[in-house]
């Protein structure tokens, strides 16, 4: 009998044992993870924080696809937007983004994916970076401001203008711009409408040294092609001015590439738009 209760008691000692080692294993197994977890969470962090607040160096790293990545948008006065996102840095940077992000950002640890998401606008998101996300997939977003091809932008019709017919700014609203006959080779000029504003905004065109008496049009599109209107008489430049019969009216004038793809020639995009911004990250 003795053999058997030892034998029995052995048998107990094991069955604990073995559940001490295997409470001591899951424990180990969930520390673990919840480091990996705390690590991934301040690494993505970190990467994210970083990019929406710094441009980069050097600070067109996008041109040359060299140095170290940023996103932050600069203004014209060369001051940092914090938490912007540029739309042409970010293209960049999905162009090459297994070096840029996986290898630089991320040291090869995390794999990765941005996304940018208007918030108040009919624009499209915009993804980059890995498919097919593996499992405990971390998610991080942050609001920003996102310019995608704001930088085409020459005149802004909610601002103040300048007018050469004395029109009442508080009426209506007027810009100039100077142009080439060599950029209407080049680029293509349109006055782009909020679809709100459109049939409920009429425009002049017209250009200083031409003595030519224009009429009110209908804005009847809400992306007008500019270029069959302006008038060079003997010179090889002119000043343009646009009218419109609106104070602060939701227009943009702007110039493209004559290679710009026209279905993006929308007034949202060439805006600043509110965007989220979303990094995914896993193992």
């Amino acid at each position: 009998m003795k053999a058997i209760e030892i034998g029995i008691v052995l048998i107990i000692i094991l069955v604990i044992f073995g559940a001490i080692l295997a409470s001591i294993e899951n424990s180990t197994e969930k520390a673990i993870k919840e480091v990996e977890t705390n690590n991934m969470e301040k690494l993505t962090s970190e990467v994210i924080d970083n990019l929406i607040n710094n441009p980069g160096v050097p600070e067109n790293w996008n041109e040359y696809g060299k140095g170290t990545p940023g996103l932050a948008i600069v203004n014209e006065e060369g001051q940092i937007i914090p938490n912007s996102v540029s739309y042409a840095k970010l293209i960049a940077l999905g162009n090459d983004y297994d070096k840029l992000v996986y290898d630089k950002l991320f040291a090869s640890k995390l794999h990765t994916s941005m996304e940018l998401i208007p918030t108040k606008s009919s624009i499209s998101s915009v993804k980059i970076g890995e498919s097919g996300e593996g499992e405990n997939v971390f998610s991080l977003t942050r609001l920003v401001k996102c310019d995608f091809y704001k930088s085409h932008v020459l005149k802004n019709f909610e601002n103040d203008g300048t007018c050469n017919k004395h029109h009442s700014q508080d009426k209506c609203s007027c810009n100039y711009f100077k142009v080439f006959r060599g950029n209407i080779k080049s680029s293509d000029y349109y006055l782009l409408i909020d679809p709100t504003e459109e049939h409920e905004l009429s425009y002049i065109v017209d250009t200083t040294r031409v003595v030519k008496d224009k009429y009110w049009k209908t804005a009847i599109s809400d992306a007008i092609y500019l270029n069959d209107e302006f008038e060079f008489y003997d010179d090889d430049s002119a000043i343009v001015f646009v009218h419109l019969d609106k104070p602060h009216p939701r227009a943009l004038l702007v110039s493209v590439p004559k290679n710009f793809d026209k279905s993006l020639l929308e007034y949202d995009y060439f805006r600043t738009n509110e965007c989220e911004l979303v990094l995914k990250a896993w193992y």
